[in-house]
């Protein structure tokens, strides 16, 4: 996975074609993990618990998310350049560009003026080979895919702005405006609405995935960041990391329908295998979290020091963790959180990808 190439563009049917043609053998499911500052992705294999593999070339990759098929994977960048410019060879410093994302200060390095880029990369997952660089307007801090693989949407925190790039012919086709510091985003399950939360005005703002275009938000708690759907897309878990809460957003009413009291400094958030769990990592307390929606139960474990990034292992019964503070993942069990073991990762674990297993 050493090597990086880039291809000329293709239409979406000549990218399907591509997709069609090319078999990756997934023996079991890989997480991605982008490591921030370090610039590379960490390929770890879930049946072992160990890294198998490492992707270069992507400077300060925060976000990510992978293509419904498994084949390729969508990198934002968080450090900007003047347009034009070649992307630089060394990431800005994790702890100024992560203050820069979550606080809306500008991202390390050089001032640079609203014309600022950044790269987005497509990645095919068969080789490493990154097949497409692509400019966008600002530094991405999350990235989300559509369910058909068609649309990536990116966040840029400091310009209260979402991008949409069109996957076949590798171009930016839709700015939205969302509000002051989008964070994360997500698609509902039929690609037909992207939700995206505002750390800035406390409110998640919902696209219409067809026109590009705002349809009505939802005000939740104190500056909501991380947001996971319900595999039905009926309901929004929301992380509110000032206040500490998560919001529950009922999809189909439009509105919060409850709110659940966690802990402080939230961050990573997921649900389990059968969606009946919903998991949360409260960084401040040192702690994970996992609430049973049926029965309204919870039970937590201490994890040290500051749990981040969290992602269930589909298929596995496990959760990763990644800590803030130490260049590693935790390997939960999803069903009583107890420890079963660590994985070095040599830097901070960011936004993780499950690819699909065979």
């Amino acid at each position: 996975m050493k090597a990086v190439k880039v291809l000329r563009p293709v239409a979406w049917a000549g990218m399907a074609t591509v997709l069609l043609g090319m078999q990756p053998a997934f023996a079991e499911p890989f997480m991605y993990v982008p490591l921030g500052g370090d610039g590379k992705i960490v390929v770890v294999d879930t049946a072992q618990d160990k890294i198998v593999d490492t992707i270069g070339g992507v400077a300060a990759v925060h976000g990510l998310a992978g293509t419904p098929d498994g084949r390729f994977l969508i990198a934002g960048s968080f450090e900007e350049r003047v347009p034009g410019s070649a992307s630089p060879e060394k990431p800005a410093g994790v702890t100024e560009d992560e203050h820069a994302a979550h606080h809306g200060a500008a991202p390390a390095g050089p001032k640079k003026d609203d014309a600022a880029v950044s790269t987005v990369s497509v990645i095919r997952t068969a080789d490493g080979s990154i097949v497409r660089r692509i400019d966008v307007p600002g530094a991405v801090h999350h990235v989300a895919v559509s369910s058909d693989g068609r649309y990536a949407v990116v966040t840029h925190p400091n310009k209260g702005t979402v991008s949409t790039i069109d996957l076949g012919a590798y171009e930016v086709v839709a700015s939205v405006a969302t509000g002051p510091f989008p964070n994360y985003a997500a698609f509902s399950p039929d690609g037909g609405q992207v939700y995206v939360s505002n750390a800035g005005n406390d409110t998640v703002s919902v696209i219409d995935a067809r026109t590009w275009t705002a349809k009505w938000r939802a005000t939740v708690g104190a500056s909501p960041e991380h947001v996971v759907l319900s595999k039905d897309g009926g309901f929004l878990y929301v992380n509110n990391v000032e206040d500490g809460t998560v919001s529950v957003i009922d999809i189909g009413e439009r509105m919060v329908v409850k709110t659940m009291p966690v802990g402080d400094t939230l961050h990573g958030i997921d649900l389990s295998d059968d969606g009946s769990t919903l998991f949360v990592a409260a960084l401040g307390d040192e702690k994970v979290i996992g609430f049973n929606l049926t029965t309204d139960t919870y039970h937590s474990a201490h994890l040290s020091p500051a749990p981040y990034h969290l992602a269930a292992v589909r298929g596995t019964g496990k959760i990763y963790v990644s800590s803030a503070d130490e260049p590693k993942v935790w390997v939960l069990d999803q069903s009583d959180l107890t420890v079963l073991g660590e994985i070095p990762i040599g830097g901070k674990g960011h936004q993780m990808v499950l690819g699909p297993s065979t």
